[in-house]
């Protein structure tokens, strides 16, 4: 058995590639078997050895996860790293005050000595990875259920992570591939001395605003430059004022030749999440239910944040970040909606399943997969309503601070208070500290209209049975949450961070368990976490059915996919510099680029979303582009190609056939929104920041000769 199940794997493995060359999200470990001859054929010159190595140094030892979320690269041998600046968001954000306001106004170190370090930061670099997907099968058979399945999965990983972090120096991921078809684990080794260098102003690391969001024309600087920091020995290691700059491995040489229709270009980064392999119920229950519900409750919380970030710089640099991961998936969502909708994703997989359906249902098949079909559908349409309100439930505790932080502060203030005095003591600092991350970017005028919009929002629109409390208020309460949040907000402890310090030293169980916040918190959070019996039982069929569709899928042969979705591992997507059709919006003379003289077209003076420092619009009107302007006199901001990828692969970079570095990737365009779910040859592309343009602001704009110094720069 064991043979034939490898072999089925490695048959797979060596099937032909997707019917689009660009389509992928591909592990690093089987370039060499899958794509290498392919990338060759598009203009790769390096080998696979060059791209992926464990025994030498390779591009992968050049891009780095950044803090979780994002991509980055290593960009010098000093350790500098290049990341988008919506990425460096955060950071960025928590070093700045009102005084100094890194955020708004941009900020150059000029030496290591000025470099800023932000209290919590870290990159993650990737080791090498292996297959373990034999060993860990072996451990389950089909008469577990999926909790017992899981269980003994996880009691492998456990000993698999064991084996391999060599005594806590590295973190071991073991993931799940192909819906727990297969499985690999990821050596990583993370380093959490990392620090600002620099990032533009925000006019122009963010410049288009909402609007330009998820668009082509673009004309975004979204960068941020930072530098990993070692101990001497050059180990990874907490911050000192004694680490040095990083002497990394390997790093990114930096090509100013510029790109043109049909260069090669392939990125490397950890694309988050893809759902290629989704059924045609769930796409349907998507578009129809949960992402109409995500998108309102966002422009619900968005709009009361916004109203009092506008009367206020400090209100506004303590949400700015908040916001705009709010507002991104805000338009994310509703692009995925209308492009699902227009290519009709739902019944193009619902024929592809009909198709698998009788494949299933053949006699050799049909013991192992002739209830799939019933299985998935049948949990779908059990859910469609739960998932609508699932989504305006999510948008409260994803858009209201002080609807999760009563309940996490609450649980431990219990804690605390059932204790005896010594115990209280040692526990002490912790709950200070919480507390003071809990109050330290708050503005409770802003919190109590984004709290009272979203649950009336969550009450009116839900369609749901309502948590009991939640039932109760909106029964006594007319509909007027306003009043009631107000009033919650004067009598609850939860809202200031004197009441709890006082709570902390006169511990009151009866006067915490009554608290209206906390109750209110609780009951919000219990309803999220509720699972009906009978939704219950249908997710555990659900859960086998789904595993054994994609499987199925692939024994077939009736799905074009041959990759696994997208899960936060480190993958690699190749594909050319592709315009889209020309657009009277571009003045470029092809549409897969953008210039300075589209961007100063778009200026609006004071304007949140398309103002520019006077200094860039100066060096434009001189044409001071210096080594920076393309050979045919313009200065490049953006570009365009037709690589796969999703969110997580911004700040990723975009390199040409050499492993050189000629962007960085940050965006998608919308009209291909359905990415995430179905890749489209035709419309998809990926938007980068063109390495020329950054440079330009690095150098000309900002002055920040040092930075360029450390480069290695070809031409």
């Amino acid at each position: 058995m064991k043979k034939v199940f490898l072999f089925m794997i490695v048959s797979i493995f060596m099937m032909p590639t997707s019917s689009n060359a660009n389509e992928g999200m591909w592990f690093l470990m089987f370039i060499d078997r899958l794509n290498h001859r392919d990338m060759q054929k598009m203009g790769l010159q390096l080998t696979a050895e060059e791209i992926y190595s464990i025994n030498n140094n390779s591009l992968k030892d050049a891009i780095v996860q950044f803090n979780g979320g994002c991509t980055a690269s290593i960009i010098s041998n000093k350790g500098l790293v290049l990341t988008n600046h919506h990425c460096g968001y955060d950071a960025i954000a928590e070093l700045s005050t009102e005084e100094k306001n890194h955020l708004k106004n941009g900020f150059w170190a000029k030496s290591f000595e000025e470099e800023l370090k932000p209290k919590s930061l870290y990159v993650r670099f990737f080791v090498r990875m292996d297959d373990v997907s034999e060993r860990i099968l072996a451990k389950v058979n089909d008469s577990m259920t999926e909790k017992e399945r899981q269980a003994a999965i996880n009691k492998e990983i456990a000993e698999i992570q064991k084996e391999n972090d060599e005594g806590g120096k590295y973190t071991v991921s073991v993931r799940s591939f192909f819906q727990g078809n297969e499985f690999y684990y990821f050596v990583y080794e993370d380093y959490e001395d990392v620090r600002l260098v620099g990032t533009p102003t925000e006019s122009i690391g963010k410049f288009g605003g909402d609007t330009d969001n998820w668009e082509w024309p673009r004309h975004t600087g979204d960068f941020s430059l930072f530098r990993v920091y070692t101990d001497k020995s050059g180990n990874a290691a907490k911050y000192s004022k004694d680490n040095i700059p990083m002497n990394p491995k390997r790093h990114l040489a930096v090509n100013l030749s510029g790109v043109k229709e049909n260069d090669f270009a392939m990125i490397l980064g950890y694309p988050g999440r893809t759902n290629r392999w989704m059924p045609a119920e769930g796409i349907a229950q998507n578009v129809n239910y949960a992402y109409p519900a995500w998108v309102e409750s966002s422009k619900t919380s968005m709009d009361a944040m916004k109203k009092h970030m506008d009367k206020s710089e400090d209100v506004n640099l303590k949400y700015a970040s908040s916001y705009a991961g709010i507002a991104n998936y805000w338009k994310n969502r509703q692009g995925m909606i209308d492009a699902l909708t227009k290519h009709g994703t739902a019944d193009e997989k619902r024929a592809l399943e009909k198709k698998f359906n009788r494949w299933a249902n053949k006699k050799r098949n049909k013991a192992t997969y002739g209830n799939v079909m019933t299985d998935i559908n049948n949990y779908y349409a059990l859910t469609n309503d739960k998932a609508r309100h699932d989504n305006y439930l999510i948008g409260i505790l994803r858009g209201s601070k002080f609807a999760v932080t009563p309940w996490r502060l609450g649980r431990n203030l219990k804690y605390y208070t059932d204790q005896n005095k010594a115990k209280r003591e040692e526990i002490l600092p912790r709950l200070q500290t919480l507390i003071d991350e809990a109050f330290k970017n708050a503005y409770m005028p802003l919190e109590k209209d984004v709290l009272a919009a979203l649950l009336k929002l969550y009450v009116e629109k839900s369609g749901y049975e309502l948590p009991p409390l939640v039932k109760e208020i909106n029964e006594n309460i007319d509909g007027d949450f306003d009043s009631y949040i107000d009033a919650m907000f004067e009598l609850s402890i939860f809202t200031s961070k004197e009441r709890l310090e006082a709570y902390l030293k006169y511990p009151n169980k009866v006067l915490l368990e009554n608290d209206p916040l906390f109750l209110l918190s609780s009951d919000l959070i219990a309803k999220y976490r509720d699972q009906p019996e009978a939704i219950a039982t249908a997710k555990e069929a659900y859960d086998k059915a789904y595993r054994r569709f994609v499987q199925g899928l692939r024994d077939s042969e009736l799905s074009t996919v041959k990759y696994p979705d997208a899960n936060s591992t480190l993958r690699l997507t190749y594909g050319k510099v592709v315009a889209l059709p020309k657009d009277a919006r571009n003045d470029a003379k092809i549409n897969n680029y953008t210039t300075m003289k589209g961007m100063v077209a778009k200026y609006k003076p004071n304007d949140d979303e398309f103002d520019l420092p006077k200094e860039v619009l100066d060096l434009y009107k001189k044409k001071d582009f210096g080594q920076y302007a393309d050979k045919n006199g313009y200065m490049p901001v953006n570009f365009l190609t037709n690589n796969d990828i999703t969110g997580g692969n911004s700040g990723s970079p975009v390199l040409n056939g050499k492993g050189e570095l000629i962007g960085l990737a940050f965006d998608g365009n919308i009209e291909a929104m359905a990415g995430d779910v179905i890749f489209d040859d035709k419309l998809q592309r990926t938007i980068n920041v063109d390495i020329r343009y950054v440079l330009w602001l690095v150098d000309k704009l900002s002055g920040a000769e040092n930075i360029v110094n450390e480069l290695t720069i070809k031409k």
